[in-house]
């Protein structure tokens, strides 16, 4: 699986929502409005924000950290929203690795090495049919199964 050959993490940081993803036990609740804020911390790593909303209307928050393990390209990190405490253990970091990006920073693609995981991500709440096009077929190319993606309802502006 190929990652993009390198990423401005100052450029990644804020807002992004999601236009689709592959289904996961993560966000089973999730009834739209789904966004990740990332955030530079004090100790070099990310912070991170996701957002939902419920299908009753309520919101769902879970903040983390990720950090960079390939600091060639700083386009394979690992994330983790268990308790810090738990850091130690590797089974609460997960793979985010940054498979598609687009020069302008605009869209990025997701997804995880096991191919269990993908988000296709924007910065705003709606996506160019070319784009998506463009980071669908970087997920094809990277052995994900495109066909199980859902799309991504925002029925609020940021």
């Amino acid at each position: 699986m190929r990652t993009v050959p390198g990423v401005d993490l100052n450029r990644y940081l804020g807002d992004w929502f999601e236009i689709a993803r592959l289904p996961n036990r993560f966000q089973t609740d999730c009834a739209g409005d789904v966004r990740a804020t990332y955030a530079l911390a004090a100790d070099g790593r990310l912070g991170v924000t996701n957002r939902c909303r419920r299908q009753d209307g309520t919101v769902i928050e879970a903040t983390g950290v990720a950090k960079v393990v390939d600091a060639q390209s700083s386009a394979r990190l690992k994330v983790r929203f268990a308790p810090a405490f738990l850091s130690f253990l590797p089974i609460v970091w997960g793979d985010y690795w940054i498979l598609g990006l687009a020069d302008d920073y605009s869209w990025a693609l997701v997804g995880s090495p096991d191919r269990k995981y993908l988000w296709v991500l924007s910065r705003t709440p709606s996506m160019d049919a070319t784009q998506y096009a463009k980071a669908v077929a970087v997920a094809k190319v990277n052995g994900f199964a495109i066909d199980a993606l859902v799309t991504t309802s925002h029925s609020r502006t940021p």
